[in-house]
């Protein structure tokens, strides 16, 4: 266990072994530390409990733990019913490829006919939206609608696209492809002028403006995928603390520079 999760752990006045379920003392540890506490450390105190490291945990049971601790971490949050992939992807970080941004044009030309004005703005985001970093080759677009809640709106025509709703939680729907085709794109469906919307536009424009905030970046996601290259969940969750930091960078680029969200393109 890491210094950082033991030190937190006297802080609140416990110890793992008064726990026979981790996820109670992991529950008060998210309680006390809010969004600095996240999936990995549960994986962290079930693995300690058994003399192993979290990620020699079967990929089956972080699966568990991930759903039951995601409903935990983001308000509202459910995976959707029968939505899983029978296939794992691996998690691989490659290089930038130039091609991406044409792919993104197809797909966002797709999303465009089918959603029509029910989306007011389709938008690159997530690694392959910013040249020269590495990322996992799919393209991540970002759909904003007026009306989050009115999933008749948006949810059948996407889905009609080959990518089906995965999960949703208050500020966004997630959406990958239907299992047996290949993970090549995924679609995030956001409140326009919400705050979603606001932080993934700023902290793609940010690393497209600044080099070292692109490097520390990068240096995270390829630890982050050399220890979870069979956990998303974790993955993402391992790029926390990083991406915190830059996001307070990012605030205060946005201050110096003025910058805001453009508006949305007919």
């Amino acid at each position: 266990m890491d210094q950082a999760l033991s030190g937190r752990i006297s802080a609140i006045g416990s110890d793992p072994r008064r726990y026979a379920d981790p996820f109670e003392l992991w529950s008060r540890l998210r309680a006390a530390y809010g969004p600095e506490v996240n999936v990995t450390d549960l994986y962290v105190l079930v693995a300690h409990n058994r003399g192993l490291q979290a990620h020699e945990l079967p990929v089956a049971e972080r699966e568990q733990l991930a759903g039951r601790a995601l409903p935990h971490m983001r308000d509202g949050f459910e995976f959707v019913a029968g939505s899983g992939r029978a296939q794992r992807d691996p998690i691989d970080i490659v290089s930038y490829d130039v091609i991406w941004p044409e792919r993104f044009g197809s797909w966002r030309t797709r999303v465009a006919e089918v959603l029509g004005s029910t989306a007011r703005r389709i938008e690159h985001v997530g690694s392959t939206a910013v040249p020269g970093l590495p990322a996992k080759p799919l393209i991540d677009i970002q759909v904003s609608v007026d009306d989050l809640e009115d999933e008749s709106g948006y949810v059948p025509s996407i889905e009609a696209l080959g990518v089906q709703l995965r999960s949703r939680d208050l500020e966004h729907r997630f959406f990958r492809p239907f299992s047996g085709l290949p993970r090549e794109v995924h679609i995030h469906v956001c409140a326009l002028d919400g705050q979603w919307e606001k932080r993934h536009l700023l902290f793609r424009d940010y690393l497209r403006a600044d080099a070292a905030a692109r490097e520390a970046y990068a240096t995270a996601q390829k630890l982050a995928a050399k220890r979870w290259t069979d956990d998303r969940v974790a993955y993402t969750e391992a790029k926390d603390d990083q991406i915190r930091e830059l996001m307070v960078a990012a605030d205060s680029w946005a201050r110096q520079t003025h910058w805001s969200v453009s508006p949305p393109r007919p």
